[in-house]
């Protein structure tokens, strides 16, 4: 298996035309070591793959939110398009370790800097826009960001589920909730973390998610979910 199999095998992707898929991955300082003269980086499908990213969250946010002003689909739009949001998913798909560069830039560590990781993301939107389609990429783009939809939807766009819980906790209790694994398993390209949250002694939920962040909220909106049944919410 190639290292392009590999990848479309995490995206759950397979291009009609891989080049689409290799472009995507070409930091623009690997084209001065490159002996391919027509290799072109990954800049033109991030340019494409930020419009798209742009119009897909929006119209998703749009329909999830039918009664939130504009102000506050504004801020969680840029909350999920944020470089730290797409380095973020980024890391969880393993693209760092696909990335083409020159090796100046790999020895600064730039398979791991969040601007390189962020862009990569965006060309790989692109990517499959160029190869599959809109519908395609639109799809996309929703599954890859589905953990980021779920922290920062749960009825109100300016809350997430840690934020809420803590709110809640700290009015009946004056404790604030703490976190902590109790167990990770998997390869490091498709890492699972399971995550409780506790108030004092007691365990109030439990969540698990790719990322310890994702992990975190989680429980938090599990423990939520209890404490709403026990009317204590």
């Amino acid at each position: 298996m190639t290292e392009l199999d590999s990848l479309q095998q995490i995206l759950g992707i397979s291009f009609k035309d891989v080049s689409c898929l290799k472009q995507a991955l070409i930091h623009r300082s690997y084209l001065n070591e490159s002996a391919d003269p027509d290799q072109e980086s990954n800049e033109r499908l991030e340019f494409l793959g930020d419009a798209l990213l742009g119009l897909a969250v929006a119209d998703e946010l749009y329909q999830r939110f039918p009664d939130s002003p504009e102000g506050d689909l504004t801020q969680l739009r840029s909350a999920l398009i944020q470089t730290e949001t797409l380095a973020r998913v980024a890391r969880s798909l393993n693209l760092g370790e696909y990335l083409l560069m020159g090796k100046g830039e790999k020895e600064t560590g730039g398979k791991d800097k969040q601007r390189n990781l962020a862009c990569t993301l965006e060309a790989l939107i692109g990517a499959v826009f160029f190869d599959q389609g809109f519908e395609a990429a639109r799809e996309f783009v929703l599954r890859i960001l589905n953990d980021e939809f779920a922290m920062g939807s749960g009825g109100d766009p300016q809350r997430d589920p840690k934020t809420k819980l803590q709110e809640k906790i700290q009015s009946l209790n004056q404790i604030t909730p703490v976190y902590r694994i109790i167990d990770s398993s998997g390869p490091d390209h498709a890492r699972l973390f399971t995550v409780e949250v506790l108030a004092g002694n007691i365990v109030l939920g439990k969540g698990t998610g790719t990322s310890k962040q994702r992990a975190e909220q989680e429980a938090a909106g599990d423990a939520l979910a209890k404490l709403e049944g026990e009317n204590f919410v």
